[in-house]
């Protein structure tokens, strides 16, 4: 099922399977729509029930056909990934360490000139001072000179 997405305009697609979940959830739910979500800017799109019957009459059976395939062609599972030491979980690691009376590392002690950048200041001529300070002392308040 082709879907363009309500906010960005992009064009995307409903696969047979996710279909078959949006007819099981509205139906299960009673609901009048379908939220599906845009891959590019993950806002929900509402689809209404009649357009998702349309697209899938016989989705009833094509549910009871797609089980028994599954039941067929066994899916194997993905594999869960394992725990890589990550810097948030180094970093709650300490916090526990700290709280049970352990002393945190210190980190090397690293000079100041070397660690943040310079920040870049505004430089300003000396022409740029005095045309500042020409046009302030030749400001006046809100009238305009006029040669009489």
């Amino acid at each position: 099922m082709n879907i363009r997405c309500s906010f960005c305009q992009t064009p995307y697609t409903l696969s047979r399977v996710a279909l078959l979940d949006a007819m099981q959830e509205v139906d299960s739910n009673k609901l009048t729509h379908y939220d599906a979500h845009c891959p590019r800017c993950r806002r929900a799109t509402p689809i209404p029930r009649q357009r998702l019957e349309m697209a899938m009459p016989n989705w009833k059976d094509e549910l009871k056909a797609f089980e028994a395939e599954m039941k067929k062609n066994p899916q194997q599972e993905a594999p869960l990934p394992e725990a890589e030491s990550s810097p948030v979980a180094e970093a709650e690691t300490e916090l526990a360490s700290a709280k049970k009376g352990g002393t945190k590392p210190k980190p090397e002690a690293v000079p100041a000139e070397e660690s943040k950048p310079k920040s870049a200041t505004r430089q300003t001529t000396p022409s740029a001072d005095t045309k500042k300070s020409n046009a302030k002392k030749s400001a006046g308040k809100g009238t305009s000179k006029k040669s009489k």
